[in-house]
């Protein structure tokens, strides 16, 4: 499944060399030149990493970075602060901040790209290869297939990251809408009782191997997936 990374870096030529290199990686590059533009891409819809600058015009990014984490919808997306500022005192200030790392500029393509994926890998689960495993149950990202042991699993798209999202975010309960701005983004206009039917075509899907009941209802609040009962 295809990463999208959003970049929040004021400056054009580092922007369109990150971008670059992100595409270059195989992931999809969203600009944002300030705070503003970030919240108006996240609102679009959510990033699975963020590239943030420390120095932003307006806002800066160790403020933003902060606001990420105390807001529902951004709390557990990962960041990457993007900063000139190498003291340890300024590291550990983006650290307390909630970003996941730190990169230095000036920094090589090659480097940042690494730092990206093993900060994916870190939060979202995934080995090196791109697989995420739960109890009998594997996505392969690269390959795009659902397997459960060895067998392939037909899955439409839809249920397909509707299945990555609650596997890289296990054992949290996630509301209707919350999952519409997480799976199906929230520049499209879909009503909640959608999910409700994706979620019933995931069950069906994986009832054949047993593994529905990974797919919970929590009554009053949305859905959680987990292994444990």
């Amino acid at each position: 499944m295809q990463k999208h990374i959003l970049i929040v870096e004021d400056e054009p030529a580092i922007r369109d060399m990150v971008a670059f290199a992100l595409r270059k990686a195989g992931m999809q590059a969203i600009h944002a030149a300030d705070v503003r533009a970030a919240q108006t891409a996240i609102a679009e819809r959510v990033p699975d990493l963020i590239l943030l600058d420390w120095m932003l015009p307006g806002t800066s990014g160790i403020e933003f970075a902060r606001r990420l984490r105390r807001e529902e919808l951004t709390r557990d997306t990962p960041v990457i602060m993007l900063t000139a500022r190498g003291e340890e005192a300024d590291r550990v200030n983006g650290l307390d901040a909630g970003v996941d790392d730190y990169v230095v500029k000036p920094f090589s393509a090659r480097e940042l790209i690494a730092r990206i994926r093993a900060v994916l890998r870190r939060t979202h689960g995934e080995d090196s290869d791109g697989v995420i495993e739960v109890a009998g149950l594997r996505i392969d990202s690269a390959a795009h297939r659902v397997h459960a042991a060895d067998q392939i699993i037909p899955i439409g798209p839809t249920e397909y990251r509707l299945l990555h999202f609650f596997m890289t975010h296990p054992d949290r309960v996630y509301s209707r809408s919350q999952l519409l701005d997480h799976v199906w983004g929230g520049g499209v206009y879909v009503e909640e009782r959608t999910v409700d039917v994706h979620i019933r075509r995931l069950r069906v899907i994986l009832a054949p191997h047993g593994l529905d009941g990974y797919v919970q209802t929590v009554r009053g609040a949305g859905y959680r997936f987990s292994a444990s009962t």
